[in-house]
């Protein structure tokens, strides 16, 4: 792949319906978007304050922490004040002459910085909108941007476009003076069958601008926002073993098992600990089932007990003495005697005088009383 990074981005093979849902998901999983404020110089461009009242408006409230801002003047050229920088250019990138781009992390101290390095105003001595060009170097070098990030295995982003010009966008190939009359007569955009011309078309095509298109016209420009969807461009190589290395395959492995990884644990954790609290849901609600004997005899008695119930012991588990000399609680799935101290309750051989938590589903209780013994022997079952 590193050669193949070298060189400058051409447009791939067609993605699989899965292959673009994953790079959406990697996009997501991504912070920030790329975001170029496209600003057309010529005079006929005339920004009144409504349009810097709207453009503020944008980047006020659209713009996100995370999001990288690129702004790129044309008019006959792109960056016609500064043509040898490329003001669309990766910020990691070492290319020469690479513009620097605006991080937006702080808004407060971000947002004046833009507004600073838009031009607002016109450039009287620029001419000849060639808007062709501009989208042409536009959409190939965002696309560049996301081809870099999948080289250096980086997360992909979403992409967006402001344009502020008088021309008409997404315009067939070969863009005639009656469509657009500022187009430079020297133009190879003029032109549908130059390689510039139809190179042009094809990124159109590819990244399906005119159907993200929203526009607001005002009285000497037009505001369009163009959303561009996080792709990449795919080539495939036949190797040996009639198999094939890809790039966009190994990409999203790279970039989403860790996510799904986590995200999977968390589901079964979820679905797990769910399943946990339903069956004890469910456990709590079913009565416990006591089977009671006194002195080994053999008669029993079965009584039931509910969640957060109780039943006493010296009256409706009968003793001697004539008094209650305690409770069996249920509190969820547990059990515990809580000792009233009118009279001993002994339990595992030790008198009882404070709440005492069960162990096991057989309980053995002695109440003397007079000297006598009087044993008694409770077994719990869970009602089914």
């Amino acid at each position: 792949m590193s050669d193949y990074c070298q060189q400058k981005i051409a447009i791939g093979e067609e993605l699989s319906p899965n292959q673009l849902k994953g790079l959406e998901l990697v996009s997501l999983l991504s912070r920030g978007r790329d975001v170029v404020f496209a600003i057309d110089l010529t005079e006929s461009v005339n920004l009144d304050e409504e349009a810097r009242v709207r453009l503020k408006q944008i980047i006020t409230d659209s713009l996100n922490k995370g999001d990288t801002v690129y702004i790129v003047p044309f008019s006959s050229q792109v960056n016609p004040t500064n043509p040898e920088i490329n003001p669309l250019t990766d910020k990691d990138a070492d290319t020469k002459g690479a513009a620097t781009p605006i991080a937006f992390l702080n808004p407060e101290k971000d947002i004046e910085r833009i507004i600073e390095k838009i031009p607002l105003k016109a450039n009287l001595n620029e001419k000849n909108t060639d808007i062709q060009l501009a989208e042409h170097f536009i959409y190939e070098n965002l696309a560049q941007i996301n081809q870099n990030r999948l080289c250096k295995n980086q997360p992909i982003k979403k992409q967006s476009v402001v344009w502020l010009t008088d021309a008409p966008l997404n315009t067939s190939a070969g863009i005639t003076s009656e469509k657009w009359i500022e187009t430079p007569p020297n133009s190879p955009y003029r032109d549908s069958s130059t390689p510039e011309s139809q190179n042009r078309q094809n990124w159109i095509n590819h990244l399906k601008t005119a159907e993200n298109t929203r526009q607001l016209k005002g009285e000497n420009y037009d505001l369009t926002v163009i959303d561009l969807p996080a792709t990449v461009q795919e080539f495939c190589t036949p190797a040996p073993g009639g198999k094939e290395t890809c790039f966009v395959n190994s990409y999203l492995f790279n970039q989403l098992w860790l996510p799904v990884t986590i995200l999977s644990i968390i589901i079964i954790s979820l679905l797990g600990g769910g399943i946990f609290g339903w069956r004890y849901i469910k456990s709590i609600n079913k009565p416990l089932k006591l089977v009671i004997e006194i002195n080994d005899n053999d008669e029993k008695e079965i009584k039931y007990l509910y969640n957060q119930k109780s039943i006493s012991i010296g009256e409706e588990i009968e003793c001697l003495g004539g008094e209650i000399r305690g409770y069996l609680k249920r509190e969820g799935n547990k059990l515990f005697i809580e000792p009233t101290k009118i009279l001993p309750i002994r339990y595992k051989e030790r008198e009882l005088r404070q709440k005492q938590l069960i162990e096991g589903n057989i309980i053995r209780l002695n109440c003397p009383y007079n000297e006598r013994d009087f044993e008694i022997k409770i077994t719990v079952s869970k009602n089914p």
